[in-house]
């Protein structure tokens, strides 16, 4: 059987397990939030998993290997220690995300500013996405290319077609369980191939024109030169440089937020997060022991130098494993890196494509979409993602470099708008769009300019210009960004409380309504009430769920602009979409009221600490007579009342 005969049974075979998880989940799908927030019910363990292996890319940890052959320890700055400080620093910013009512980050800018970020910010979160997918999708071709002869379109549409099936069918539950199994494949994968990679070069073997001695491993590490054990070889102002450019942009990156709000409480998140740094940390360890067996093998390599040698080097696994074992261990290998690249890309793909379904679409296009509707338009979104991913792959040449140029946009445009937002009051929409425009335009500009004046395989134009505008002028976007924000946000007016209750507890307890309303539990409708509500405790928090359904179609932004009229405690921070009424300062626990399945039914929400569980699903009855009052109004009546 030929080796690639070899690979694509086993592929089939993986993919197919992968598809099973997606359609496991798809089953269990009853709210946008399920299928975006994975019902917010994730252990610590299964999220740690996942924030591992959705940051380790098969492109990645080529070229990581690469720069460890070349530049030694010194090249951790570039993306080892960004990878884990980010998951380390978010860890300790948990408790700050967590509680947040939102699903997305252009929602929540919304929450904090105005309409007026959330299209900018979903746009530029896509692109970025894409970006991250398309150094997945290239390195993958790279790895078919080198073991199979195989064309570049085989990736693209292995990975395209694998992702957008299971990832539309289980939304993010089919991504986290589908990256545990994809990290112990890609984990495994690192560590055999550290192994063998030591014992080859320890062996004496020859290997193509290079006759090797005998050594021990202890002389195999001891015969490097001091400078590759180095981490600060590229000097202090290049790692100040480096960490500036990356860490911002990868701890406000979408997609480990939606992590966090998928836990099913902070500790969880909190040890997840922490537990994904050290698993990075394991595999990026194995990967620096892959280069030190592979810099004996190939010692042609590092005499190249960086970046001469960059494209040799990015090879020299693929080389090593396709000379050295069996078509049936070069199939398992090439499965370990496919699992790399889906790891990355089903992550990108849902976060993405909330930006498009949730951001854009539901927001802006048709805000009384019916859930129904929006788990269609979300799985959509997803293939487009992945569309737009696979037609880039075909026009970027470099795998690090799609990655850092989508980091550095990111890091230019909404850092200081969504950290600032987070932590500083004083922070307004004016403050908050002037550093996204100013910042995101001028990285942007600064990239195009550098891709356009840079030779192949030379240094970077703005490099040769000034050593502060390495990385594509990062600094100077950032600076550019940060000067903008804080600048325009102390000249211009304050924002207003109900944009600032969802963030800070003063604000909230200054506009909620600590009303004295009591609830008879006699009451027969109470009584029936009680019977019909869903609860379910994950974690710190329980989980109340009602459905509400009408006489006749409810017409969703007249029903809401009614509601709030009557009842000031119903308010709309993030559109008419999801409302919230604000009757104490944790926003989550809030009853919250969304459109159903169809244009009949309105699905109700709360999630309130353990503690206070009897006392929101009074909160939420009252919530529920608010409604119905109003729906009479339309002429309209409650029909059925059942749990979710």
């Amino acid at each position: 059987m030929e080796g690639s005969q070899f690979f694509f049974i086993l592929l089939a075979v993986y993919v197919s397990g992968l598809i099973s998880i997606g359609w496991y989940f798809t089953k269990k799908q009853k709210t946008v939030t399920d299928f975006w927030l994975a019902g917010r019910e994730v252990g610590a363990i299964a999220i740690g998993f996942s924030a591992a292996a959705s940051w380790l890319t098969a492109g990645a940890l080529l070229a990581v290997i690469a720069f460890f052959i070349l530049l030694g320890m010194g090249s951790v700055w570039s993306f080892v220690a960004p990878n884990v400080l980010a998951l380390l620093i978010i860890a300790l910013i948990v408790g700050r995300i967590k509680h947040l009512p939102a699903i997305t980050q252009p929602e929540l800018l919304e929450q904090r500013y105005s309409s007026t970020i959330r299209a900018p910010v979903a746009i530029i979160i896509t692109i970025v996405m894409i970006l991250f997918a398309v150094a997945d999708i290239k390195g993958f071709a790279l790895v078919l290319e080198e073991l199979y002869g195989l064309t570049p379109i085989y990736a693209a549409g292995i990975v395209a077609l694998a992702v957008s099936v299971y990832v539309t069918l289980g939304g993010l539950s089919a991504v986290v369980w589908t990256d545990v199994v994809q990290f112990v494949f890609l984990s495994v994968f690192t560590i055999v191939m550290a192994v063998l990679a030591v014992g080859a070069a320890t062996s004496g073997a020859s290997y193509g024109a290079t006759d090797l001695p005998p050594i021990t491993v202890s002389e195999l590490f001891g015969d490097l030169p001091g400078v590759w054990w180095n981490p600060f070889s590229i000097g202090i102002p290049m790692v100040i440089i480096f960490i500036f450019a990356i860490v911002p942009g990868w701890i406000t990156e979408q997609d480990p937020w939606q992590r966090v709000w998928a836990a099913k409480d902070a500790k969880s998140a909190k040890i997840g997060m922490v537990l994904g740094s050290l698993l990075i940390a394991v595999v990026f360890i194995g990967c620096a022991v892959i280069a030190i067996g592979l810099n004996t093998i190939y010692p042609e390599i590092a005499e190249a130098g960086f970046p001469a040698g960059m494209a040799l080097a990015e090879r020299a696994l693929l080389n090593f494993i396709n000379s050295s074992f069996s078509p049936l261990v070069v199939a398992l290998s090439a499965i370990g890196l496919a699992a790399a690249a889906m790891s990355c890309a089903d992550t990108f793909a849902t976060s993405g494509a909330s930006c498009i379904s949730r951001d854009i679409y539901q927001r802006f296009i048709k805000p009384d979409a019916t859930m129904k509707e929006m788990l269609a338009i979300n799985r959509i979104s997803v293939l487009i993602i992945v569309a737009a991913a696979t037609i880039a792959s075909f026009y970027i040449e470099s795998i690090m470099d799609a990655i850092h140029i989508a980091t550095f946009i990111a890091s230019a445009s909404y850092f200081f708008p969504l950290m600032g937002g987070l932590y500083w009051k004083r922070a307004t929409k004016e403050g908050a769009l002037a550093g996204l425009v100013i910042g995101g335009l001028t990285q942007i500009g600064l990239i195009l300019i550098d891709l356009a004046k840079t030779a192949p395989m030379a240094t970077s134009y703005l490099e040769t210009v000034h050593p502060i505008l390495v990385n594509h002028g990062i600094i100077m976007g950032m600076l550019l960004s940060a000067f903008a924000f804080f600048g325009v946000s102390l000249i211009t007016k304050p924002s207003e409380t109900v944009n600032l209750a969802p963030f800070f507890e003063s604000a909230a307890e200054k506009l909620s309504l600590h009303d004295a309303q009591t609830v008879d539990e006699s009451n027969p409708e109470y009584i029936r009430y009680i019977g019909t509500l869903e609860k379910k405790i994950t974690g710190e928090r329980a989980h109340l769920h009602l459905n509400l359904e009408s006489s006749a179609t409810v017409n969703w932004n007249n029903f809401i602009e009614k509601l709030k009229s009557i009842y000031p405690a119903w308010v709309t921070p993030s559109g008419n979409d999801s409302v919230y009424r604000l009757t104490q300062a944790d926003m989550l626990a809030c009853v919250s009221i969304t459109r159903g399945r169809n244009e009949n039914e309105i699905w109700f929400a709360s999630e309130p600490r353990t503690e206070f569980i009897d006392r929101q699903s009074k909160e939420m009855f009252i919530a529920f007579e608010e409604v119905e009052n109003v729906l009479k109004t339309f002429g309209l009546i409650v029909c059925n009342q059942q749990a979710d």
